[in-house]
């Protein structure tokens, strides 16, 4: 196994997640914000989860992110 190439397609993959992931978050959170649904200092939840499809694995972030 080539650890270098590993690590790159994994750190490829995780670029491609965090752009699109802000993306979503930033388009929802500004329209939710425009039509009253989401306040100035609300917290909006929010949660990842990760799967390895045809593998047992799961893992789950949550957090809060402050609107200001």
């Amino acid at each position: 196994m080539n650890e270098e190439n590993l690590n790159l397609e994994i750190r490829k993959f995780l670029k491609k997640v965090g752009i699109s992931s802000q993306r979503i978050l930033e388009n929802h959170i500004t329209k939710s914000i425009n039509e009253g649904i989401i306040k100035l200092n609300d917290e909006v939840e929010i949660e990842m989860i990760m799967t390895l499809k045809d593998h047992d694995v799961e893992h789950r972030i949550s957090d809060k992110i402050k609107i200001e």
